[in-house]
């Protein structure tokens, strides 16, 4: 079969456009946690007579005069991470079911898009809860995100450019699992043992284990765009 060489030319510059915003993809996984950490801590630290952070969920500073700007954190959060999962996608090498790991990564962000549209609030006697929306989005984050690591080291490890951190990448969402577990059991029931340190098991669990995992996935990502980006100038140069 003859291939029309106007057909060939327009995938190849197809797939060069795909390829080409990988770099602003890898950036948004790489910043997306930085962004959304130096945000939570900064508010924590101007509220610091009205927020306990050892107890208290980052949700929670949604509530007050001031909540409007966790609400955009969790936007701004969810958007840059549905971005990584498409660069992720794009990244990687092809497998069957390949699809799953980023999917459920976008899925996350999503999540966050859900716990900004529907923040926490006061009731009539000032006490702040989660309204059941809330509940929702956190659920799709904490247990998305593990499943998505998960996922995606499997995908990993059949790309020889990702396979260094197939293991990592696995570890981290294990270890993300057996805490979103045990938070489940020992930390978020409002009569569990654990339930005065909400907040300190959340912060471990995203800014300890997620967070590390997700910034050397984009860096990787990174890396790897820049290294195309390269071969793709001397195969050019060499036309």
């Amino acid at each position: 079969m003859t291939v029309n060489p106007l057909t060939r030319g327009t995938v190849a510059t197809a797939a060069t456009r795909r390829r080409s915003a990988l770099p602003a993809l890898a950036w948004a996984g790489i910043v997306a946690p930085v962004i959304f950490t130096a945000t939570f801590l900064a508010q924590e630290a101007l509220r610091r007579d009205e927020f306990n952070p050892i107890a208290e969920p980052v949700s929670a500073l949604e509530v007050g005069p001031n909540g409007w700007v966790q609400r955009l954190n969790f936007l701004v959060f969810g958007l840059l991470t549905m971005a990584h999962a498409i660069g992720l996608h794009r990244g990687m090498g092809p497998a069957r079911g390949g699809w799953v790991g980023p999917a459920l990564l976008f899925l996350t962000g999503m999540g966050a898009l859900v716990s900004a549209a529907v923040p926490w609030r006061e009731d009539a006697a000032g006490v702040a809860y989660a309204p059941v929306g809330h509940i929702v989005g956190g659920m799709i984050f904490f247990l998305g995100s593990p499943a998505a690591l998960i996922v995606l080291s499997r995908r990993m490890g059949h790309d020889p450019s990702w396979r260094g951190l197939a293991a990592y990448t696995l570890a981290s969402g294990l270890v993300l699992l057996a805490l979103a577990v045990a938070g489940m059991v020992f930390v978020r029931p409002d009569t569990a043992p654990l339930h005065d340190w909400a907040g300190l098991h959340q912060r471990i669990m995203v800014v300890a284990v997620l967070f590390p995992c997700r910034i050397a996935l984009g860096v990787r990502l990174l890396s790897i765009a820049r290294t195309d980006h390269e071969i793709s100038d001397a195969l050019s140069k060499a036309r």
